[in-house]
């Protein structure tokens, strides 16, 4: 298995912007990921992984790296006495279907998240009070000197954050679940989703949540909000009108534009409330925001 050269990224994030990856590669069992990963140390490129594209911001001018999207086995879910084993590509989605299935409970909160098992062990996902680490048994965890199974202790797993670097895939994960009512899953889900609907802007092309909600009585959305930035337009990117924490391709959206419109969120934020917020959105390539607002 060979990577492919140049494939354009904004095909593969949600937002719908970025370059060109120096390789790009759909590893589907640990034997061609551990290829990839031989492919890219003889070439001295580091790895990333795009999932599903959400939580992710790629450079305009590309990236130097191997990208992987894991498919094939690394993309399985299976259930089997409580316990719920999932390649790093899986979508959550396609997990917490299976897990309802199975009358698992405890998943429900990945409803609202649109990525992978990996981005979500990546990040620590979560929603509506619970996230990966509540559920999380241990993960595979993959790089350029073997592999080894880790605990979310060993992850470092805390809000929107752990201790994985790029070059670190997640292959697989177990989820610890708990028997559950499957008519009662549905209920939750339809009304998490119901609200999330109402809240967030899910039918615009987003990469998700922009900034970690900080240590203070507002949420990062509505402090964004109070400094009138909704709808703010930058290029063709603007934050939502619907929800301030979001920023929108509204045609013709460049990584750039959306770069200037976080500048200028968290200036607004620094300005009005003393508050440095971090930007939850993963950067991919040469990205950065301004230094007087960097956390």
């Amino acid at each position: 298995m060979s990577p492919e050269v140049g494939v354009e990224l904004s095909r593969y994030t949600t937002l719908g912007t970025g370059g060109p990856a120096q390789g790009f590669a759909r590893p589907e069992t640990l034997e061609e990921l551990r290829q990839s990963l031989d492919w890219a140390a003889e070439r001295g490129l580091p790895v990333a992984t795009v999932g599903l594209g959400s939580n992710l911001l790629v450079a305009d001018d590309g990236v130097e790296a191997l990208v992987l999207k894991l498919a094939g086995e690394l993309a399985q879910v299976a259930v089997a006495g409580g316990v719920l084993t999932a390649g790093g590509g899986a979508p959550l989605a396609v997990c917490l279907h299976r897990a309802r299935d199975a009358a698992l409970g405890r998943l429900e909160f990945a409803c609202a998240i649109p990525g992978t098992v990996g981005g979500g062990v990546w990040m620590n996902a979560g929603a509506y009070g619970s996230d990966i680490s509540a559920v999380l048994s241990r993960a595979l965890v993959v790089d350029r000197d073997g592999a080894d199974w880790r605990t979310p202790g060993e992850l470092g797993l805390r809000y929107r954050g752990s201790d994985l670097r790029h070059g670190q895939i997640v292959a697989r994960a177990e989820f610890r679940l708990e028997a559950r009512d499957p008519a009662a899953i549905k209920a939750t889900v339809a009304d998490m989703q119901a609200r999330r609907k109402a809240a967030q802007p899910t039918n615009k092309r987003t990469f998700g949540s922009v900034f970690k909600n900080p240590e203070h009585e507002l949420s990062a959305g509505r402090m964004l909000e109070a400094c009138g930035l909704r709808g703010h337009r930058h290029g063709g990117a603007q934050i939502s009108p619907r929800h301030a924490n979001f920023i929108e391709n509204s045609g013709g959206a460049r990584s750039a534009d959306a770069i200037a419109l976080m500048a200028e969120a968290r200036r607004r934020a620094h300005e009005q409330f003393g508050v440095t917020l971090a930007h939850e959105v993963e950067f991919l390539g040469a990205l950065e925001l301004p230094e007087s607002v960097r956390p």
